[in-house]
């Protein structure tokens, strides 16, 4: 299941994105944790020190592997320098499973060790002083956006990606590659206000949005969210010790974080879980062609030198099916 955590800046999704992997590791189910948010915090959300995190592969540096392994024998890609960030898969890609070894994941993936498991993190590498004015932040979460174009994940398989802030993911059909959005709203104006964006924008693609209410204190900011945001509030979460610790560098051990705390991490795993039998791959595959075209004639032909509306294999649905006769 692929699960995005986006929400304005300061909103605390990265923390909660870290709390609930977390808990899916204690679970003992297989976890691919991405850092797709310009300021890179997850791994030390994760528990890692700086010169650990500063030392995780970069997905956008590591670009050309990326797209060599997925492009594999698939005879309407030209060559892996023609593939784009919504360069769909056809017959002959080669895809990815969250629970296996290959190239990508050797390449750009760490193990972080966390009470009860491990998962495997991935970040797209900061935007650096280097890349002012001659690049967009684009360019690395692009090496995102193709992964989980070519990612097929079964149940209780999880993959959780810490989005870039406020309304930035629009800018690409990334948007459309989740099961489910996990909204993390302040019970303020503004902190509705990127929810008011999101739900607006994705509202077209069939995205199942639910909003988490983070920094919650009491009946009326639970009042507030609940008038602002309707049936998509799905849970709130207040003050934690845990976390606070946390963000010291000196968590206890997971399992003495708030009950209350813990119990809102189950309800967002239920409602992952319930997603599982509403898949429409064929929708999925339809919206991925669909960017793809989009960005082919608006910038993507051009780059390239070649016509990428060619890459589309139009009797390919990307499935579980799929990936097992691979």
């Amino acid at each position: 299941m692929k699960i995005a955590f986006v929400g304005k800046g300061g909103s605390g999704k990265t923390t909660l994105s870290s709390l609930f992997i977390r808990h899916l590791a204690m679970t003992g189910a297989p976890v691919v944790a991405v850092d797709a948010d310009i300021n890179q915090h997850l791994g030390a959300a994760l528990g890692l020190d700086d010169a650990q995190a500063a030392a995780l592969p970069a997905m956008g540096e590591r670009l050309p592997l990326i797209k060599d392994y997925l492009r594999g024998g698939n005879p309407r890609i030209t060559s892996a320098e023609t593939m784009i960030k919504t360069t769909p898969p056809g017959e002959g890609s080669r895809l990815l499973r969250v629970h296996e070894d290959n190239p990508v994941y050797d390449a750009c993936a760490r193990p972080v060790e966390l009470d009860g498991g491990a998962v495997r993190l991935m970040v797209t590498g900061r935007f650096t002083e280097a890349d002012l004015g001659v690049a967009c932040y684009h360019s690395k979460t692009g090496a995102v956006e193709l992964c989980l174009n070519h990612l097929v994940d079964g149940r209780d398989e999880y993959v959780v990606v810490d989005m870039t802030a406020g309304s930035d993911s629009f800018a690409s059909g990334m948007f459309t590659r989740f099961d489910i959005t996990f909204l993390v709203a302040e019970p303020t104006r503004k902190g509705v206000s990127v929810y008011r964006q999101y739900k607006e924008y994705a509202r077209d693609f069939g995205v199942a949005l639910k909003v988490v209410g983070n920094k919650v204190q009491g009946q009326d900011d639970l009042d507030f969210l609940r008038s602002e945001v309707g049936d998509d509030l799905l849970v709130t979460v207040g003050h934690s010790d845990w976390v606070r610790a946390m963000e010291k560098g000196r968590p206890p051990r997971f399992e003495l974080l708030e009950d209350v705390n813990r119990r809102a991490l189950h309800q967002l795993q239920a409602a992952v879980d319930a997603t599982y039998d509403l898949r429409d791959w064929e929708r999925y595959t339809r919206q991925m062609v669909h960017f793809h075209l989009k960005n082919a004639r608006s910038w993507g032909n051009e780059r390239t030198g070649a016509d990428l509306a060619a890459q589309v294999d139009p009797g390919f649905v990307l499935s579980e099916s799929v990936a097992l006769n691979a």
